[in-house]
């Protein structure tokens, strides 16, 4: 969990970020967690779309998404989602708390 102080800041930087995926009326597939894992690794925050056809709740998507990926969610705003997992490679910029 964060403290409100990470949390604002997560949120500052996740607002120049462009979203990197689209979660549809398909839902969550593997390859999509794949790759989102991947992003993951080498950003540790990405912000995702839920497309409005998406029959289940953005909340309901954002909780699977976050444990499929082992992310914590930041927030959820209209109908993107941030998250975010420490990365443990090295040649990565860490975000700094």
């Amino acid at each position: 969990m964060f403290t409100t102080k990470q949390r604002s800041k997560l949120r500052s930087l996740a607002q120049n970020e462009e979203p990197i995926g689209q979660v549809g009326k398909g839902g969550l597939n593997e390859n999509m967690i794949n790759g989102l894992s991947d992003a993951l690794e080498k950003r540790e925050l990405i912000k995702i779309t839920v497309l409005n056809n998406v029959e289940d709740d953005i909340s309901d998507i954002a909780a699977e998404l976050a444990e499929k990926l082992r992310a914590e969610i930041v927030c959820i705003i209209g109908h993107k989602v941030v998250l975010y997992r420490y990365s443990h490679k090295d040649n990565v910029k860490h975000i700094e708390f």
